[in-house]
Protein backbone atom coordinates (compact mmCIF):
# COMPACT_ATOMS: atom_id res chain seq x y z
CA UNK A 1 0.00 0.00 0.00
CA UNK A 2 1.33 3.75 -0.85
CA UNK A 3 2.17 6.44 1.26
CA UNK A 4 -1.07 8.63 2.72
CA UNK A 5 -1.15 12.19 1.87
CA UNK A 6 0.30 13.54 4.71
CA UNK A 7 3.22 10.97 5.26
CA UNK A 8 3.96 11.93 1.65
CA UNK A 9 4.48 15.46 1.82
CA UNK A 10 6.52 14.59 5.20
CA UNK A 11 8.86 13.06 3.24
CA UNK A 12 9.23 15.90 0.41
CA UNK A 13 9.53 17.81 3.38
CA UNK A 14 12.48 16.63 4.85
CA UNK A 15 14.16 16.01 1.53
CA UNK A 16 13.75 19.63 0.02
CA UNK A 17 15.11 20.81 3.89
CA UNK A 18 17.99 18.38 3.45
CA UNK A 19 19.37 21.02 0.32
CA UNK A 20 17.84 24.27 1.24
CA UNK A 21 18.87 26.45 4.46
CA UNK A 22 18.57 29.78 4.86
CA UNK A 23 21.25 32.41 5.96
CA UNK A 24 20.93 36.40 6.94
CA UNK A 25 21.73 37.30 3.66
CA UNK A 26 19.41 34.90 1.47
CA UNK A 27 16.92 33.78 4.24
CA UNK A 28 14.42 30.97 3.55
CA UNK A 29 10.96 31.50 2.76
CA UNK A 30 8.97 28.65 4.31
CA UNK A 31 4.99 28.48 3.16
CA UNK A 32 2.73 26.65 5.53
CA UNK A 33 -0.60 26.28 4.34
CA UNK A 34 -3.49 24.92 6.25
CA UNK A 35 -7.09 24.45 4.96
CA UNK A 36 -8.11 27.60 5.68
CA UNK A 37 -4.71 29.89 6.27
CA UNK A 38 -1.41 30.17 4.69
CA UNK A 39 1.62 31.38 6.28
CA UNK A 40 5.26 33.04 5.25
CA UNK A 41 8.24 33.31 6.84
CA UNK A 42 11.60 34.44 6.53
CA UNK A 43 14.28 31.89 8.37
CA UNK A 44 17.97 32.16 9.57
CA UNK A 45 18.56 28.89 9.61
CA UNK A 46 22.53 29.44 10.81
CA UNK A 47 21.34 31.63 13.47
CA UNK A 48 18.21 30.23 14.12
CA UNK A 49 16.16 33.29 13.83
CA UNK A 50 12.80 34.58 12.03
CA UNK A 51 13.50 37.50 10.18
CA UNK A 52 10.07 38.51 9.21
CA UNK A 53 6.35 36.68 9.10
CA UNK A 54 3.49 37.25 7.08
CA UNK A 55 0.12 35.57 7.12
CA UNK A 56 -3.87 36.04 6.13
CA UNK A 57 -4.91 36.52 9.38
CA UNK A 58 -2.93 39.66 9.61
CA UNK A 59 -4.64 42.39 10.51
CA UNK A 60 -3.41 44.72 7.40
CA UNK A 61 -3.87 42.01 4.84
CA UNK A 62 -7.54 42.19 3.37
CA UNK A 63 -8.71 38.53 3.65
CA UNK A 64 -11.61 38.87 1.43
CA UNK A 65 -11.84 36.88 -2.57
CA UNK A 66 -10.41 33.40 -3.08
CA UNK A 67 -8.06 31.94 -1.30
CA UNK A 68 -5.58 32.39 -3.94
CA UNK A 69 -6.04 36.22 -3.94
CA UNK A 70 -5.36 36.02 0.02
CA UNK A 71 -2.57 34.06 -0.35
CA UNK A 72 -1.26 36.25 -3.23
CA UNK A 73 -1.49 39.63 -0.81
CA UNK A 74 0.22 37.42 1.78
CA UNK A 75 3.00 37.10 -0.93
CA UNK A 76 3.55 40.63 -1.65
CA UNK A 77 3.14 41.55 2.19
CA UNK A 78 6.27 39.22 3.27
CA UNK A 79 7.87 40.79 -0.09
CA UNK A 80 7.28 44.34 1.85
CA UNK A 81 8.36 43.27 5.03
CA UNK A 82 11.63 41.82 3.20
CA UNK A 83 12.26 44.51 1.71
CA UNK A 84 12.14 47.06 4.80
CA UNK A 85 14.47 44.12 6.52
CA UNK A 86 17.01 44.62 3.53
CA UNK A 87 16.19 41.41 2.07
CA UNK A 88 16.43 41.01 -1.66
CA UNK A 89 16.67 37.44 -2.21
CA UNK A 90 15.33 33.91 -0.97
CA UNK A 91 15.56 30.29 -0.63
CA UNK A 92 11.51 29.41 -1.48
CA UNK A 93 10.96 26.14 0.80
CA UNK A 94 6.96 24.98 -0.42
CA UNK A 95 6.95 23.20 2.89
CA UNK A 96 6.26 19.79 0.80
CA UNK A 97 3.18 20.81 -0.85
CA UNK A 98 2.75 20.92 -4.65
CA UNK A 99 4.26 24.26 -6.29
CA UNK A 100 0.11 24.40 -7.51
CA UNK A 101 -2.39 26.65 -6.21
CA UNK A 102 -1.97 28.84 -2.92
CA UNK A 103 1.94 28.18 -2.69
CA UNK A 104 1.92 29.16 -6.53
CA UNK A 105 0.16 32.20 -5.69
CA UNK A 106 2.12 32.99 -2.56
CA UNK A 107 5.00 32.79 -4.72
CA UNK A 108 3.86 35.58 -7.55
CA UNK A 109 2.79 37.86 -5.52
CA UNK A 110 6.29 38.08 -3.70
CA UNK A 111 8.14 37.98 -7.10
CA UNK A 112 5.62 40.77 -7.88
CA UNK A 113 6.93 42.69 -5.16
CA UNK A 114 10.05 42.61 -6.11
CA UNK A 115 11.88 39.36 -4.18
CA UNK A 116 14.05 37.71 -6.44
CA UNK A 117 14.43 33.69 -6.08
Amino acid sequence: MGLSKTNRRLRIRRRIRKISSGTETRPRLSVFRSNKEIYAQLIDDVNGKTLAAASSRDKDIDAKGTKSEVANAVGKAIADKAKKAGIETVAFDRGGNLYHGRVKSLAEGAREAGLKF
